[in-house]
Order: C-alpha cells, then structure tokens, then sequence
C-alpha cells in the first residue's frame, strides 16, 4: 500500500491505522496474476486489481507455479493493523484454460464448504462468498475476453487451523476459511464483520425452522447455561456487546421467544437501556446498582461503600453481607422490561426472559429455574 495516501488509513480514538485487503481481493488479485502468467507464460512478482469499492488494491507476489497447462499464485493476505485471525496467511489461485467461455470457481485446500442453509452459499459450495466470486469472474473475464474459459481453484492451506479460530465452526462451514469480502477493504477495528456473523448465525437457526433462541454476551454465559441451567446449547448465540444490534436482528430475522443469560457484569448495564455493553461505550455499573439499592431503601453508608467498587463481584460481597439480595430481582425483571420496550413496536412481538449470574453463582431470574428448564428442553 501507498504509505502517503490517506485513503488507505483510517483514524480511531487518535491512532492512525492502516486498512487492509479482505480474502476476497487477495484471492481476486491471485486468480488475475495466475490467468496472467498462464497466458503469457512469463513470471510476475506484483499484480494490482480493483476491490469491490473501486479502490486500486497493489500486492507482491509471495509464489509463482506455472507451465502450459495451469498456473498457482500465491499472495500473503494483508489485512493491515485490523486484527484477524487471516492477516498474513497464504491465498493461492489456480488457473486452468477451458476449451469453452465457461468461468467456474471452487475451493480447494483450506477454504470450506458450506453444511448448511441460510448461508450466502447453499450447502455442498465452496464458501466463497457472492462478491468476491463476482470480482473473480469479472477480473478474469476482462483478460481472457468473452470466447475463453477458465478454472479457478481458491485455496488457503493454513484456512484448515486457521477456521477454529473463527465462526465458521458454528456457522456449519467445515474444512477451512471463507473467502470473504464486500468492499474489498479490512478496515481496522470495524465491528461489521463480527456483527454480519452474527447474523448469519441467528439466520442458521431459523432456517432450521427454529423460533427461540438463546443469546449469552459470551463463553461465560455459555457455560452457565449448560452446567448450572441444564439447558441445551443447541439453539445458543452468543452476541458479544452487540446487545441492540443482535435484539434488532432477532425480531427482524422473526424468533418469537428469547432467553438471554447473563453476568451481572455486563447485564446490569442494559438494566439502565445500555444497549452497547463494551466498556469504550459505557460503564454505569456502580451508578445503576446505587440506584436499584437506594430504591429499595438501602442505607448511605453502604451505598458509598458499593459506589467505591470497581467490580461487581466486589459488590456482590458488599450486598450479601447487608441482606438486600433482592436487588438482583429487580435488576433482571428490569432486563426483561428494557428489552421487550426496546422492541415494543415492531413485529413480531418477541417474549423475554433473562437469567442473571455472577461466576458460577445464580443470582436472579424473569421465571423459576425449573420451568426455563422445561422449556427449552
């Protein structure tokens, strides 16, 4: 990339951060310097493509493979200062002529296949997305005109190990990464992707004919849900801090019932309508939770000594030891309130109910324990 052009950098809380090239563009600009080679039977060691947002996106070349018959490039993806499990792993393309115009593109090692529906891609394809497989075939295309065709074989061989550090296990993508992208651009600290796989998760389960479904912020309430609720994981989402975002996606996608499950650390906050529960966003932890004490007539002293904590299960011991357990059922009946309002206009009407918990330890429920476990059995 250009060091001296501002378009490549993008500015977040101060800091200048360079962007960076999705696997779409990587496997694009591959697939073009192959057909290249192959065509001209000459070795390349750079190759500059168009992104899908137009941008001029430039790349050495890391490896050349060709004779007459195909040609393999491999370029290292460069997802500049965003920090993704691909960033600098190997995209190879490889290129063989059709005797017809036909394009076809397929994944080779280390790229996965899709198992299930409600992906871009129907189950048994490549999961090689919808826009980069178009900037694949648009590419090439332009150089090898309308009368010749070709063969495509994306493949990512590091993809096998590294898909076990992405969603693509839950998301039924088995085998490798997915060759992903719709600008073409990795802009550094962007939530998008995380969010788009999110959705793509709940979209999984409704495809399955599913109209519940279970969200917890992350592992934590994961493990709560199965070992201390004795509820299965089968129809569990976990939506990070994306709490809005992923309630917005349940009632558009249509689930009709959700329960959430939860730490207080994180849950407290959508108690007060915080919808946005990373802690850049906000933390009113302690102010929240001195309201609902004073609100149950809480004396000052242990007001300020809970105001002092800097973590809730600093002030868990605090209102234990005081007796004013019950704030825990206010809060989660608070949950329940903020989030039902939350889509309150909108179809389709979609039921709550939340579990709230600290480390291994229940601490308050929108239903009995006994009766969620009946009903998400």
């Amino acid at each position: 990339m250009d060091e001296k052009n501002d378009q490549n950098y993008v500015y977040d809380n101060g800091r200048k951060l360079r962007k960076g090239f999705t696997t779409g563009t990587t496997a694009t600009a591959a697939s073009v310097a192959a057909t290249q080679i192959l065509l001209n039977q000459k070795p390349l060691d750079e190759i500059a493509v168009q992104a899908a947002n137009g941008q001029i996106a430039q790349f050495n070349i890391d490896s050349v493979e060709f004779n007459q018959e195909f040609a393999k490039v491999g370029i290292k993806k460069d997802g500049g200062d965003d920090q993704d499990a691909t960033d600098g792993m190997m995209v190879y393309s490889r290129v063989t002529l059709r005797i017809d115009n036909e394009i076809t593109i397929d994944g080779g090692e280390g790229v996965g296949r899709v198992t299930q529906k409600g992906l871009a891609n129907p189950p048994g394809m490549a999961a090689i997305n919808p826009t980069p497989r178009k900037m694949i075939r648009q590419s090439v295309r332009e150089i090898l005109g309308k009368k010749q065709g070709a063969d495509i074989i994306i493949s990512a061989p590091e993809g096998v190990e590294i898909a076990k550090l992405t969603y693509n296990p839950k998301l039924g993508i088995v085998g490798g990464v997915s060759i992903l992208g719709t600008s073409g651009i990795v802009v550094p600290m962007s939530e998008e992707s995380w969010k788009h796989s999110i959705s793509i998760e709940l979209n999984i389960h409704h495809e399955k004919g599913e109209k519940e479904i279970i969200l917890t912020p992350g592992n934590y309430g994961e493990d709560f849900t199965r070992d201390y609720l004795k509820i299965p994981l089968d129809k569990q989402v976990q939506m990070s801090n994306f709490v809005g975002y992923v309630l917005h996606e349940v009632q558009r996608i249509g689930f009709e019932k959700c329960l959430m499950v939860g730490d207080l650390g994180k849950f407290i906050k959508v108690s007060a309508g915080i919808f946005s529960t990373h802690s850049k966003d906000a933390d009113a932890r302690a102010e929240v939770m001195v309201a609902n004490l004073a609100l149950l007539g809480a004396p000052k002293e242990l007001l300020e000594q809970v105001y002092s904590c800097l973590t809730t299960i600093a002030m868990i011991d605090l209102i234990n030891q005081a007796g004013y357990q019950a704030v825990y059922q206010q809060i989660v009946d608070k949950i329940k309130y903020r989030c039902e309002k939350l889509l309150a206009h909108r179809s389709p009407r979609v039921d709550f109910d939340v579990v709230l918990f600290s480390g291994k330890d229940f601490l308050a429920s929108t239903k009995k324990v006994d009766e969620l476990r009946s009903d998400w059995q």
